[in-house]
């Protein structure tokens, strides 16, 4: 079902595309755009270019179509939920579980998971990651937040590009990491010899990763990291590259005699919540199998 909105402009030289987007929180201002293009959004019921600008007075309209058949399946599977609400969905990810569909992994993913519990999250698009505004690895495990309609996706999207989202992360590593409080800055890039990984490239984007020590192992030390950016891969190639790569991470270190998977948990997550931008943290308690890890090498 469309929805219209017809809005009556009470300041002059905006221009159209920036004055739709804040007066509707559910439609970025590149979706504006593309409305915009599709005739979608007419000014004084006449078609209009996005760099119109606007004077006092002007009628805006603004026409959502209904969104496309999503093309993903919903998939019953359990789910462990940390909190809910009617913007958003936080979630303890297992190990082993992909977040979304991807060449390789068509389904059996979280996105499927969602669409089984959540089946209004196929009325935000086309997306093959509708919801998704972060994301952990496949054999990582821990707190996610994923957004159930396209205002709190966009709320959240722009907490994560601010960087006001506290993500901390338990970690084990090989070796003896001194200092015990660090920061491992490097740019991160596509490995040109291996298009699979990533790695410290000088044309690479900023990274930032801080860490700290929580407890020293035989031969292995365990932190506390916060990332700053965002980066694919960021953890595991930033510790790599100073020479202290994660436990059980055979593509950027070697495997681990007493680890099934990687040694990377996201523990911690906090953030603004969309409804009423109270700062909220969610927790996630270390999984079994790296609980045991720890008792077998501590």
């Amino acid at each position: 079902m469309e929805k219209v909105y017809s809005l009556i402009a009470d300041e002059g030289g905006a221009r159209l595309d920036k004055y739709a987007s804040e007066r509707c929180p559910e439609l970025s201002r590149t979706r504006v755009q593309g409305l915009v293009a599709d005739g979608y959004i007419t000014v004084n019921g006449r078609p209009a270019k996005a760099g119109l600008k606007l004077n006092i007075g002007d009628r805006v309209d603004i026409t959502l179509p209904p969104p496309p058949p999503s093309p993903l399946s919903p998939e019953a599977m359990p789910l462990s939920i940390l909190y809910e609400d009617d913007d958003l969905l936080v979630v303890d990810k297992p190990s082993g579980l992909t977040v979304h569909p991807a060449p390789g992994h068509p389904g059996h993913t979280l996105v499927n998971a969602l669409l089984a519990h959540a089946p209004g999250l196929a009325q935000m698009g086309s997306s093959p990651r509708p919801g998704i505004v972060h994301r952990l690895d496949k054999d990582a495990s821990g707190v996610m937040v994923v957004a159930k309609n396209n205002k709190a996706q966009l709320d959240l999207a722009d907490q994560f590009k601010a960087r006001s989202v506290a993500k901390t992360y338990l970690v084990l590593v090989r070796g003896h990491l001194t200092p015990q409080d660090g920061i491992i800055e490097a740019p991160i890039g596509r490995d040109p010899a291996n298009r699979k990984r990533m790695t410290v490239l000088s044309s690479g984007r900023s990274a930032r990763t801080r860490y700290h020590v929580a407890r020293y192992l035989d031969g292995y030390t365990l932190l506390e990291v916060r990332t700053e950016t965002g980066r694919t891969h960021q953890i595991r190639v930033h510790l790599a590259a100073v020479g202290f790569p994660i436990a059980g991470d055979e593509t950027y270190g070697v495997k681990a005699p007493f680890l099934p998977r990687l040694f990377l948990h996201a523990c911690r997550l906090g953030f603004k919540l969309p409804s009423n931008g109270e700062y909220v943290e969610f927790t996630a308690e270390l999984p079994p199998d790296l609980a045991q890890a720890l008792k077998e090498i501590g």
